[in-house]
């Protein structure tokens, strides 16, 4: 049996309420997005910066980012576990792709508060 020490939930239900919930919000989020290119007259860099600088915006793509890397971190979670069976470098693997999952949250944190 696979020991939860590196997992995100406390058990596998957790896990894939949290990865549905963040499958919910992504959905969500790219309705947003098609509803605002469709009913958007014209697109350019203006509206596209005023789309973004919306607090609304900011949060829900934000909120967004998260869902991806909790979706992300769950699904190579449970991949790793499955299909790599050396402890080392399972868990450097690991280590790598929580590193990846980090910068991709405080890059994406910066450049949208930066909007």
């Amino acid at each position: 049996m696979v020991s939860n020490a590196s997992a995100l939930g406390r058990n596998g239900v957790h896990e894939w309420l949290l990865v549905r919930a963040s499958a919910i919000v992504i959905c969500l989020y790219i309705l947003y997005m098609l509803g605002f290119i469709v009913f958007a007259d014209n697109l350019n860099y203006e509206i596209w910066r005023g789309f973004f600088s919306l607090p609304m915006t900011k949060v829900f793509t934000l909120l967004t980012l998260f869902s991806i890397l909790v979706h992300t971190w769950i699904g190579m979670w449970q991949v790793l576990t499955d299909y790599i069976k050396p402890v080392a470098l399972r868990l450097s693997l690991q280590l790598a792709i929580v590193i990846v999952l980090l910068v991709y949250f405080f890059y994406g944190t910066v450049v949208v508060w930066g909007a």
